[in-house]
């Protein structure tokens, strides 16, 4: 018999049994997700155990028969394995692409169905934001900011966000239907359970690192305001599921000032020219004159010239010299951020 627990139902039936493992395997490892997980591989089972009340059925195709119907779901999800819609009535999702795939199609298909059932959370984490903005252009911002993100999420729950007009990032656009930074700001203003689903289904993973695809159209950023940038800063704070979210910056956002004085550490790449000295001298005489300049008072300068090549895959840039660097950093990170929370206790 299935444990009954409290919580919207999502019961997937397969008689294929490896597949059904395997699927119950990964969404069962899974944060947050807003049903319980019911799996069933023998039609039997399923008709004895589920007598009504399920909201999620997903039913692979050589397992869906009539009594499927019985069971009154009130969503019904098919899994397609010939593409071939047989069916009126149920959603088809293709059965072998990636079990990521699979998941954010159905939190998808969840969201359409009203209510999330997901349970409160109470904030459990300080999110720690840290800048990586310059002035001055080709001076390996983003590959600095990416080796960051990378070797914190081998401790730390990391969520790297890049702003940049042309991130340039072909590793993090797998797929040029993948949702992006502007279809997660379009439900900035939901309530936060729904913000967290929809959060979920743009997510992309590489390693133990989170990202969220950026805006493949740069014009996109420059329609978004000040209070937009903000309300999605508070929002993942108040979230409370990353401790370090990772702020790849470029000036081609309103508010990017208001943005960097939300950041506990700055950190600036430059070069050592003379035309990258007056970038880094204007953009510091602009911050006096608009009164931030208290931002210089957090950021940490560095070039990386010294730095002659950088590894052509995203995964090899924790190894190296870049990589050697940034580690210092975050140690120097660490023990100021320990310095901060020792002088707050006392």
């Amino acid at each position: 018999m299935k444990e009954k627990a409290a919580g919207r139902i999502m019961v997937l039936f397969d008689t294929e049994e490896e597949y059904a493992q395997l699927m119950t395997d990964f969404l069962n490892r899974q944060r947050d997700l807003p049903w319980v997980l019911h799996t069933y591989t023998n039609g039997e089972d399923l008709a004895g155990e589920e007598k009504g009340g399920i909201d999620l059925l997903v039913v692979s195709e050589t397992a869906y028969c009539p009594k499927v119907q019985e069971l009154a779901p009130a969503c019904l999800v098919i899994l397609s394995e010939t593409g071939i819609k047989k069916w009126e009535g149920p959603v088809y999702v293709d059965k072998y692409q990636e079990a990521e795939e699979v998941l954010r199609t159905l939190l998808g298909i969840y969201m359409d169905m009203g209510e999330t059932g997901l349970p409160r959370r109470i904030k459990n984490r300080r999110t720690v934001f840290i800048g990586n903005y310059s002035p001055v252009r080709r001076a390996m911002q983003t590959s600095f900011a990416l080796t960051m993100s990378q070797l914190l999420a081998r401790e730390h729950s990391i969520l790297y966000l890049n702003f940049e007009h042309y991130a340039g990032i072909s590793q993090l656009l797998p797929d040029m239907q993948t949702l992006d930074l502007a279809d997660l700001l379009y439900f900035l203003n939901a309530d936060m359970d729904r913000f967290r689903l929809r959060l979920q289904t743009i997510l992309q993973h590489k390693g133990g690192l989170d990202y969220v695809p950026p805006m493949r159209t740069g014009q996109n950023l420059l329609s978004v305001t000040r209070e937009e940038w903000m309300g999605l800063l508070q929002k993942l704070e108040d979230l409370g599921e990353y401790e370090y979210v990772i702020l790849d910056l470029s000036e081609s956002m309103q508010g990017l000032f208001d943005i960097l004085r939300k950041c506990a550490r700055i950190y600036t790449l430059t070069r050592e020219d003379r035309i990258a000295r007056g970038k880094l001298l204007q953009y510091e005489q602009v911050l006096a004159l608009y009164e931030y300049k208290d931002l210089l008072d957090k950021t940490r300068r560095l070039s990386l010239s010294h730095i002659r090549r950088l590894p052509e895959e995203l995964e090899q840039l924790t190894k190296g010299d870049l990589a050697e660097l940034v580690k210092g950093l975050l140690r120097e990170l660490k023990e100021k951020e320990g310095e901060e929370e020792w002088n707050t206790q006392n």
